[in-house]
Parts: C-alpha cells; sequence; structure tokens
C-alpha cells in the first residue's frame, strides 16, 4: 500500500473507531441485590418532576388529602380494594380499584436478565394508566388518587384462550350526579388492550374543556446493565405525521414537551420494551411528554418518562373517549402490525441510509435464515458469508489493485526521490504512473467503505432486536446481543471504560492483525499492523458479541479469499496498460487536469 491507501484506510478507522465509540454501550454496571431491588427504583417527589399545571401530567403522590379532592370528589380517597387478575397466553394484568390503575403486565416470554418475568407496570408506585382534570371548584384531579367501584369480587381472575375477550368495567363517582366509567377490554393473543373512558353528567365537575390519559411512571428496566438500558429510554409522540422525541440526559433535570394538535400516540421505551397510548384518528388535541433521569448505586443510571394524551371536554352530558394501549416487545413485525408507524421508536439507525438497509435488508434477511436455522449464532455466520459472496466480485478487484500498488511501490519510491525538490511535476509524474499501469489507488479502500453501511445497519439491528435477546450462541457466548465475557478485569481500561476482556473481540483483533500482516509490505508501515487491530479490539470490546462474531467470520473468510488471490495470481507481472485505453477512466481525468492545479 502507498501512503494515500494507508491514510484511505486510517481515515475509514478513525470514524469507523469515532462512530462505534460514541454508540458503545457502557460496562455492565450491576446494582447491588436481588430483581426485587432492582426494579424497586422510585421515582422523585413530584415538585421535582414536573410543575403544576392544569391539565397535564404530573406523579401524583400515593394519597391525598380530603380537602384538595374538592366537594365532588371529597371521601373517595379511601377504600376497599379490589384487584382483578386477568391471564392471556403473553401476559397477566392485574387491575386495582385503588386509583382505577393496571398494576401489573408480566409478560409470559420474556425474562429478565437474572430470569425473573419481565414486568413492566410501575408495581410499587401502584400501577399506571390515569386520568387528569381540573375540577370546576378548582382542583387538580388525577383519578389515581381515587378509589373506583366495580362489580367483581376481590382477587377474581380471568383466563382467557383462543380469541375470547374480557372486560372490567370501573367507576368512581362525581358529587351526587356525576360518574366517571373507565372498560378495559382484553383479547388473548395481543399484547394490547382497548381502554374506554365515559364522563356522564361530569358536564358541571370537569373545567377547561380539556383532560389527559395518563401513563406516568416509565417502565420497569429488565436488563443487567441500568446505564446501557437509559440509553435506549425515551419519550415519543407522533403527530401530524412527525415524531417527537424526549430524551432526558442530565440527571435531576426534567425535559419536557408540550404539543398542541392532533396526535396519533404518545409512547415510551425502554431498551427492548415499549408502552404506547394509541388514540383515535381525531380524537385528541394534543400531547404532553415529560422525562427525568436519575442516579442509582454503583454508578447505575434510571430514566423515567410520562407519556399523555390531550383530550378534548365539550361539555356534554355524556361524553367518551377510546384508546388502545400497547404494552409488550419492541419487535418490528408486531409493533409494525398495528400500521400507527409505531416501528419509528426502533433505533435502527441514520434515516436516509443506515435505517433503510436495517429495514429492508437486515430484519427480513435474519427473519428468512432463522426460519429455518434456529440458532443465532449460525444465522449471523450465514449472513456474513452472504455478504461475503455479494462483496466478493469488488473485494477480488480489491485485492488485486493493492496487489498491483504492491509491485508499482518500487517505481513510486524512485519518482518521489527524484522529484522531492518539486511536488507538483512528482504528483504529476505518480499519477502518470497510474495511468500507465491502469490502477487505481482508492480502489483498496471501497469495498470497505461500502461495508460501513451494512456494518452500521447490522450494529443497529444486533443492538435493538429483541430476538437477539438472551439468545445464546454456542460455549460462553449466552447473550448476542450483549459482549461476552472471558476475562474481567480487576481495574478499568482509561478511556475506554473496559473491565472485561470480551473473547470474540479478541479473536476478531486477532483476524485484523493477520489481514494488515499480509497486506503491508512497506517496512515504514509497520506500525499499522498493530495499531489498527489493538485500537480496534479496544472499540469493539464493549459491543454485542454477535456484531463481533460476525466481523470475526467476515475476517477469516477475507483471509482465506486474499490467500486465494495470492496463489492464482501471486506471480502475475506488472503490465503497462494498452495506450489506446489509458484515455479513459477516472485516472486519465485526473492526469489530463493535473498540470492545471496550482
Amino acid at each position: 500500500m502507498d501512503k494515500k491507501t494507508t491514510l484511505g484506510f486510517v481515515l475509514i478507522g478513525i470514524v469507523l473507531m469515532i462512530w462505534m465509540w460514541q454508540q458503545a454501550p457502557p460496562p455492565a454496571t450491576q446494582v447491588a441485590g436481588t430483581q426485587d431491588s432492582l426494579q424497586q427504583r422510585t421515582l422523585p417527589a413530584k415538585d421535582s418532576l414536573v410543575e403544576q399545571r392544569a391539565p397535564a401530567a404530573k406523579v401524583a403522590e400515593p394519597a391525598a388529602p380530603a380537602d384538595s379532592l374538592g366537594r365532588f370528589f371529597a371521601g373517595r380517597e379511601t377504600g376497599a380494594e379490589k384487584v382483578i387478575t386477568i391471564k392471556t397466553d403473553l401476559y397477566t394484568a392485574e387491575i386495582t380499584t385503588k386509583g382505577g390503575l393496571l398494576r401489573k403486565w408480566e409478560l409470559a416470554n420474556f425474562k429478565t436478565w437474572d430470569k425473573h418475568p419481565v414486568q413492566l407496570v410501575d408495581y410499587d408506585g401502584g400501577g399506571d394508566l390515569s386520568v387528569l382534570f381540573t375540577s370546576t371548584d378548582g382542583r387538580l384531579i388525577n383519578t389515581r388518587e381515587l378509589y373506583f367501584e366495580c362489580a367483581y369480587t376481590p382477587w377474581q381472575s380471568v383466563e382467557l384462550k383462543g380469541d375470547e375477550k374480557f372486560t372490567v368495567e370501573l367507576s368512581v363517582r362525581a358529587g351526587t350526579a356525576g360518574r366517571l366509567i373507565k372498560r378495559l377490554t382484553f383479547e388473548n393473543g395481543k399484547y394490547s388492550f382497548d381502554c374506554d373512558f365515559v364522563f356522564r353528567g361530569m358536564d358541571s365537575v370537569v373545567s377547561n374543556f380539556e383532560y389527559e390519559i395518563l401513563w406516568e411512571r416509565g417502565l420497569r428496566y429488565a436488563e443487567e446493565n441500568s446505564v446501557d438500558e437509559s440509553s435506549y429510554a425515551m419519550a415519543y409522540a407522533y403527530s401530524g405525521g412527525e415524531l417527537a422525541e424526549v430524551d432526558a440526559t442530565k440527571p435531576g433535570e426534567a425535559v419536557k414537551e408540550d404539543i398542541n394538535g392532533a396526535t396519533n400516540w404518545v409512547a415510551t421505551r425502554s431498551k427492548y420494551f415499549l408502552v404506547a397510548l394509541l388514540a383515535d384518528e381525531g380524537s385528541t388535541q394534543g400531547a404532553y411528554l415529560e422525562g427525568h433521569r436519575s442516579q442509582l448505586a454503583d454508578k447505575g443510571e434510571m430514566e423515567t418518562y410520562s407519556i399523555a394524551l390531550k383530550m378534548p371536554f365539550r361539555g356534554g352530558k355524556e361524553e367518551s373517549s377510546h384508546i388502545s394501549v400497547y404494552a409488550g416487545p419492541l419487535d418490528y413485525d408486531i409493533v409494525k402490525s398495528y400500521g400507527r408507524n409505531l416501528q419509528e421508536t426502533m433505533n435502527l439507525g441514520a434515516a436516509w441510509i443506515i435505517r433503510p438497509i436495517s429495514e429492508y435488508v437486515m430484519i427480513p434477511l435474519f427473519t428468512l435464515l432463522h426460519s429455518f436455522i434456529p440458532n443465532y449464532g449460525i444465522v449471523i455466520i450465514v449472513f456474513s458469508i452472504i455478504i461475503k459472496i455479494a462483496l466478493h466480485p469488488l473485494t477480488r478487484s480489491s485485492m488485486r489493485s493493492m496487489k498491483r500498488m504492491q509491485a508499482l511501490s518500487p517505481l513510486l519510491s524512485e519518482v518521489k526521490a527524484k522529484y522531492k525538490d518539486n511536488p507538483e511535476k512528482m504528483n504529476q509524474q505518480v499519477m502518470n504512473l497510474y495511468k500507465e499501469y491502469g490502477i487505481n489507488p482508492a480502489a483498496g479502500c471501497l469495498p470497505l467503505l461500502l461495508q460501513m453501511p451494512i456494518l452500521f445497519a447490522l450494529w443497529a439491528v444486533l443492538r435493538s432486536s429483541i430476538d437477539l435477546r438472551q439468545a445464546g450462541f454456542a460455549g460462553w457466548i449466552q447473550d448476542l446481543s450483549i459482549p461476552d465475557t472471558v476475562l474481567t478485569l480487576p481495574f478499568t481500561v482509561p478511556f475506554f471504560g473496559i473491565t472485561m476482556v470480551s473473547g470474540v473481540a479478541l479473536a476478531m483483533g486477532v483476524t485484523m492483525f493477520v489481514q494488515q500482516k499480509m497486506s503491508t509490505t512497506d517496512p515504514r508501515q509497520k506500525a499499522m499492523i498493530w495499531m489498527m487491530p489493538i485500537l480496534m479490539t479496544l472499540i469493539f470490546n464493549n459491543l454485542p458479541s454477535g456484531l463481533n462474531l460476525y466481523y470475526f467470520v467476515f475476517n477469516i473468510l477475507s483471509i482465506g479469499q486474499q490467500m486465494w488471490i495470492n496463489k492464482q495470481h501471486g506471480d502475475e507481472p506488472l503490465r503497462k496498460v494498452d495506450p489506446k485505453k489509458r484515455n479513459t477512466g477516472i485516472m486519465a481525468k485526473l492526469t489530463k487536469d493535473m498540470p492545471k492545479m496550482r
């Protein structure tokens, strides 16, 4: 390789390293205690998270004094709690009359990092899904503070099979004539349920012609690395065909987004799970998002988001609204099946180039391969072979060009030595040599440039796809979505934050060293043989083992391809190009314009 080719590789490597370093998950931060203690994370007091507004998403205290409820709801702050359990093939839900909340949503097919069932709702905070409005006597009413009535027996349990449905109806009285009714309809086989709110005789109770439907305590975490999971946690509102995002990045500082206008849905996510409030078309008049980041023990972090749909209240004797609530995995096919663009909440890369590759190539191809290959590690290996075959013609041309560059190196050295005092003449003669022998010095970089979008898209899919969550491969690699560990270090590597050694990343670094050794012949570039593999190994050490597995296999295939090309063309002499063909191509254009350059 000459200096320009080396510079190209260095620049590509720097871009790749900076991007990977910025996107790499932090080392695992394990919060002391059991999973129960991990999940018992409470929000800050309401005044530190959201300001008083009417109506607006706010976190209410567990109990409200009677005088704060005003004349319509005084006495509703106490009552007998009843819990109704609904069990389906996909989840177990609990509804409580204390606030009329969904207090439990336990997924049947997913486990936390330490093998407990994934529970999405903030159980310790009492649950979620309430209504907020201002009463005509000036009180800010959050229905989570009220006890509802229902006709069910305490701890009644319902199990749904096939396509069965079940509706839970809760109601709370307002004054002597008003009543707020809440109906939750569950259907087996779906991660969503329908929710109807009926305001009967509430025309003299609700003021400001607006109320809000809230999900205010976010999602419980399910992964070991809380810092990594927090890097994915966000809140969204889809309004007017555009996605608004809220991301709490600074501890103790709330971030807010108040949206006016028809809103299709609001949502909040963790790394692999999503809760979304889906409104009927044209039924809303805005949304509210708020997020807060807090510090946990052992340098952990947690982000909690409040989301709300603003609903119009027209002052009628009876008014109602309907939403659907999705609470389940961030599975691309599942969320896309709702036809509401919920897949926009998934981190699949930059929209202009990476995301299309992720959505229309990576995910479909992975799904197809997994339909007959149960092990995702083998799927990644087969995928790397497919990509290598697809890039073979270009890579073969690149490798042959690099060998010709190596053969041309002595002639280039002679020209540079002869014209070292005349840089312009030297550059012209170098270009003439390239033209004379038909060599494009940038050809060696092109396959790597073309592979980078594929690598970035694969990186995005491996980090975002719930299919790879806890999907093992072989031996010590039991989760392809996180780094694998073969050795835990008693110290932290500065700058990179490395606390363990990834076996697959180390193997990938070895293959990179072999590649560099095979392609670098200039003694002045020996530092590159060691520098790039070491740096890339450090960068890739904290990346998902699935990504490192792909790159390791791809490098092995590249080494085999290089050996084959060396065998086929190793003794091929350096030949000049037919003079008739020298006046075409990019090098001809460059040399033609060279005398004009100043």
